[in-house]
């Protein structure tokens, strides 16, 4: 492996950290900001969203969603968590990867499934280009069910 291989792995981790980082502080414009200009997020069987405003207006209607109160009432945390990332394809000019996900929430697990990314680099940063979302399943009382 070439060092520009090394560099662009860490820098695609940080694009993923980026994204989920972002969707679990609510912050739609930091999350869009993790595609390009006309990036693209699919979510299988649902919505396609190109570009970053499609995206922001997307994913802030699915923000007071998210998250179910605690057991006390209080507003309760969304964490993603991602695992098993694959690099499937890394150039110079175009990365494909994989991995799994797990969204928590107060209840426990909410849903869960695979992303399969296109990022391509820009400046010192690799950013989604394309963005499918797979969920797998849904947790009892999954805020994000339907």
């Amino acid at each position: 492996m070439e060092v520009w291989e090394l560099v662009a792995h860490e820098r695609i981790r940080d694009a993923l950290a980026a994204y989920t980082h972002a969707g679990d502080r609510g912050r739609v414009e930091e999350l869009a900001a993790t595609f390009t200009e006309d990036g693209v997020l699919e979510i299988r069987g649902g919505e396609v969203c190109a570009g970053r405003e499609a995206i922001v207006a997307f994913l802030a209607a699915a923000v007071g969603r998210g998250s179910a109160p605690g057991p006390d009432g209080r507003p309760g945390v969304i964490r993603h968590m991602v695992a098993n990332l694959r690099f499937e394809e890394v150039t110079p000019r175009l990365a494909r990867t994989s991995a799994y996900f797990l969204v928590m929430n107060a209840r426990g697990p909410d849903h869960w499934g695979r992303y399969r990314d296109v990022l391509v680099p820009s400046g010192d940063r690799w950013l989604f280009s394309r963005r499918s979302v797979s969920v797998d399943g849904y947790g009892a009382g999954s805020t994000m069910a339907g």
